[in-house]
């Protein structure tokens, strides 16, 4: 097994290259496991409290809990991944049954922080993208998919978005293993990446 971590800051498209290497690699061999589902549960707080929280920040996550996944993946079990409803800021009660094979993609933008996570993954990349485009992306996503307002993702990018990516994304770029510009076409990275996980497969 290999485990592939593919990091960034927000935007970068690390969740579209690999669900590209998922294609190409064929989904029986390939698990994908988000460092979003792994937001601690805030479901406890009260409403107003949760435009508080910042989820950019590396104790957002429960890095315990996937560290202690992604070493069950490698020992060949399946795991119960957790789903976060980004609209209540909250797990859902259903997690989901994730099973090991012979690649698993980890992909987020703290995953290069946390040094135990650091050290379990084989593969390390780093998606390079320009600012202003990450920012439209992120726009575009909170409005579509996580029901926000432009407002909200307005006062959240300037209040802990952009210092946090200053902060804990950006410097450890220097950890990874491969840093993939935005300017090469997510296809075309992706079938590299293909070939050279096929040729670290076959050397394993």
């Amino acid at each position: 097994m290999i485990i592939v971590g593919i990091t960034g800051g927000t935007g970068s498209g690390k969740t579209t290259l690999a669900r590209e290497l998922a294609g190409r690699l064929g989904e029986d061999r390939i698990t994908v496991v988000s460092q979003d589902s792994y937001f601690t549960d805030q479901s406890h707080l009260p409403r107003e409290e949760f435009e508080k929280i910042n989820f950019d920040h590396p104790s957002a996550f429960d890095n315990h809990l996937l560290l202690e996944h992604l070493k069950a993946l490698r020992q060949g079990l399946p795991i119960q991944m957790p789903v976060f409803d980004f609209a209540g800021y909250r797990r859902l009660p259903e997690p989901l049954t994730v099973y090991p094979r012979e690649i698993v993609l980890v992909e987020g933008i703290m995953i290069l922080v946390n040094e135990q996570l650091r050290q379990l993954i084989d593969v390390k990349i780093f998606l390079d993208a320009d600012a202003d485009v990450r920012a439209l992306r992120r726009v575009m996503r909170d409005l579509k998919e996580r029901g926000q307002s432009l407002e909200s993702i307005y006062q959240r990018y300037l209040a802990t978005v952009k210092p946090m990516h200053d902060i804990f994304v950006e410097p450890f770029k220097k950890y990874a293993d491969l840093i993939i510009p935005d300017e090469m076409q997510k296809e075309s990275a992706a079938s590299l990446l293909a070939s050279f996980l096929e040729c670290q497969l076959a050397r394993a």
